[in-house]
């Protein structure tokens, strides 16, 4: 594959260095850049004058046909060596920096990073806000005969009525379920879920539990949500 044509490569070009494909593509190029056009007529000298002050060049050089017009002189084979490994490097550094590249945004996505969208406006990173356990209306309540305390968080919905849930103070092991009940004794069971022996919210293990569930009660339907045991027994009761 050939290399992007650059003003760059006019100097390559000059002495002859570039391979066939890149040699065409300059000269596809050439011909409507002014720019490289001055530049080649000034380095063609250079490269004549190179050629001339080579060690082992003839003080007087036998006389050779001259040159096409646009066929740039000949460098000594020093220059063109050093030229040539120049060159090489110059590409494998721009390989090494795409494939850098590349590699970062392999990581950026790897890492969940939405690139684009983390950055403020004046470029910085800017962390995504982090996610609310609770959302919605807001009820708290607490029992201090159990130790367990929770916040419910309601929104409505079409199909009844979004229910989150963070609860505290309660060790294992026990099997629970929160239920919500209506205003007219109706009950609704929006969840269930294990205790583990280390609890929620307590000593030893401050994280409490949060869950989400539902229930078809619409919010002004519902009155209070309980916390009961799956064996029986409450543990907390919360009412709005």
């Amino acid at each position: 594959m050939s290399t992007p044509v650059e003003h760059t490569d006019v100097g390559a070009y000059a002495l002859g260095l570039l391979e066939d494909g890149d040699r065409r593509a300059f000269e596809a190029h050439l011909h409507g850049c002014g720019r490289c056009q001055t530049e080649l007529g000034e380095l063609a000298g250079a490269a004549g004058a190179l050629f001339e002050s080579a060690p082992g060049a003839a003080a007087e050089p036998a006389a050779e046909p001259a040159p096409e017009e646009d066929e740039p002189p000949a460098a000594p084979a020093p220059v063109i060596d050093m030229m040539r490994r120049r060159r090489r490097a110059d590409r494998r550094f721009r390989r090494g920096t795409y494939a850098i590249a590349s590699a970062a945004a392999a990581v950026a996505l790897g890492a969940g990073v939405a690139v684009g969208t983390t950055l403020n406006e004046e470029g910085h990173y800017r962390p995504p806000p982090a996610a609310q356990s609770i959302v919605g209306e807001r009820f708290h309540a607490a029992n201090a005969s159990t130790g367990a305390s929770g916040t419910v968080g309601l929104v409505d919905k079409g199909w009844g009525t979004q229910v989150s849930l963070e609860l505290r103070g309660i060790k294992g092991p026990l099997r629970c379920h929160l239920e919500a009940v209506s205003r007219n004794g109706e009950r609704s069971t929006v969840a269930g879920w294990r205790v583990p022996d280390k609890g929620y919210g307590v000593p030893g293990q401050p994280k409490p539990l949060v869950m989400q569930g539902g229930t078809g009660l619409t919010r002004p339907e519902i009155s209070s949500f309980v916390v009961r045991l799956d064996g029986g027994g409450t543990l907390l009761t919360i009412p709005l």
